[in-house]
């Protein structure tokens, strides 16, 4: 367990040490991959490069669509809602604790998690977001749903896994099923326990012929390295990708 938010800040400041330039509050709004360039067009201005490499998540396969390929998957967006438990619990435990997993769900299922300051969260869940950035339950947005429920790929996945989704969703409204969950590790634990914590939203591939794509997925470009998914654990094995990336870059180069 690391603190993540400063090792991308320590990524960043090594970045930028290095020559770099982050560009905060820019929405790309166009791709055009070119013989010898990619232009980069946002909503504040137009960039140009050599090269490119995209680890755009939530966005992963518009991006790719901008350079006019098809990434063969869409993005279905789960939210992963969590708990903070009293500090009085920060003991509870003292390694991480995980369900055995589902073969057939890339999710790691509610588990403790001891953090680096020593506080411990609860979760996640996953339910189905109906917004890409939906990380409050009451987030929606009418394109992204149409273009969820349109896709015949998250409609198959949607329909396979039915009752545990209904499952997921039952345990997000009713708290008390939630502490269900948890209370197979800790049965001490009170509703009292599950304070607020903020949630995050999982960019799970799904593959056009309705799988959940449960593997890192690359989909690149005779100028461009796309991150297509980037499931669990990713962040823990962030630099190892980071390297994979820079090797992939390589070869374009060659």
């Amino acid at each position: 367990i690391v603190n993540y938010a400063e090792v991308t800040q320590a990524m960043a400041a090594e970045f930028t040490r290095l020559g770099g330039e982050i560009r905060f509050e820019h929405c790309v709004t166009g791709l055009d991959e070119r013989a010898d360039e990619v232009v980069v067009t946002t909503e504040h201005e137009t960039f140009t490069s050599r090269y490119l490499v995209s680890c755009s998540g939530l966005m992963a396969d518009r991006v790719i669509r901008m350079l006019g390929k098809d990434p063969g998957f869409t993005i279905c967006p789960f939210r992963g809602e969590y708990y903070l438990l009293p500090e009085r619990h920060n003991r509870i435990v003292n390694h991480l604790i995980y369900p055995i997993p589902d073969p057939a769900m890339p999710f790691l299922g509610v588990h403790l998690t001891r953090m680096i300051d020593g506080t411990v969260t609860v979760g996640p869940n996953a339910v189905l977001a109906l917004k890409r950035e939906g990380y409050r339950k009451q987030d929606m947005s009418l394109s992204d749903m149409g273009q969820m429920f349109s896709h015949p790929g998250i409609l198959k996945v949607l329909g396979k896994h039915l009752k545990p989704g209904l499952v997921e969703m039952k345990n997000s409204l009713y708290k008390r099923g939630y502490l269900e969950l948890v209370r197979k590790y800790c049965p001490s634990l009170t509703l009292e326990d599950l304070t607020p914590y903020p949630a995050g939203v999982r960019a799970q591939a799904v593959s056009n012929d309705g799988r959940l794509v449960d593997d890192f997925l690359f989909v690149n470009t005779p100028r461009t390295v796309n991150v297509g998914n980037a499931p669990s654990p990713a962040a823990t094995s962030a630099l190892p990708i980071g390297a994979h990336i820079v090797e992939q870059v390589k070869t374009l180069l060659d």
